[in-house]
């Protein structure tokens, strides 16, 4: 993870532009049905500038904003000032820091973030984000598939193996949905993702 936290760090100055021309709304189209109703704990892990969580605060619910990247991380909080906003420095797989407060949330969000992750790492991080989620909190997460930045480290990431990674955490699957990019130049690239919400087992209501 740490070789794509550099990457990010070179590219900040142009990618916060890029970040901040798509709106929350189209990017989380395909999964808005499975976000909380009411006012809710949220927790955005990789939240780049804050688009997403600022969205989010907007509706009420309070978020905490994990970014490990310093740039976006200032820009965020200069781009969207709200009070329903706590910003973290930390980073998967281990969230240290996030951990640390024992802390639960009704939803965890990691968008982008899965292909930064070796396999090993991820097998890490399903653990430590089961341990983030509330009894009836949902984890929705977003897996890339093609090409990424010769900048930032990818690796090649599979559905089947993330839902047996969750299974492996007491997690179910809600929902598997397929999406086109809303990035332009990904379009192009022939980009696309699954998006998954899980759900601990003993949490889901019948």
């Amino acid at each position: 993870m740490s070789n794509s936290i550099s990457g990010y760090t070179d590219e900040a100055e142009h990618l916060i532009p890029a970040f901040e021309a798509i709106s929350a709304p189209d990017v989380l189209t395909h999964v808005l049905d499975f976000f909380p109703k009411t006012p809710s704990r949220i927790i955005d892990i990789g939240a780049g500038t804050g688009r997403d969580a600022a969205w989010l605060a907007s509706h009420s619910h309070r978020l905490t904003a994990v970014e490990p990247v310093e740039q976006f991380r200032k820009a965020g909080m200069l781009l969207h000032p709200s009070p329903l906003i706590q910003w973290i420095d930390d980073s998967l797989p281990l969230l240290s820091y996030t951990l640390e407060s024992r802390e639960t949330f009704d939803l965890v969000l990691l968008i982008a973030v899965w292909q930064h992750l070796t396999p090993e790492e991820r097998r890490v991080s399903m653990t430590n984000l089961s341990k983030l989620l509330s009894r009836y909190g949902r984890l929705i997460m977003s897996i890339r598939h093609g090409s990424g930045s010769l900048a930032r480290e990818c690796f090649p990431a599979n559905v089947e193996e993330t839902v047996a990674l969750a299974c492996q955490n007491n997690l179910e699957v809600l929902a598997k949905r397929s999406a086109e990019s809303v990035q332009t130049m990904n379009k192009v690239a022939g980009v696309t993702w699954t998006w998954l919400v899980l759900a601990k087992s003993c949490g889901i209501l019948s």
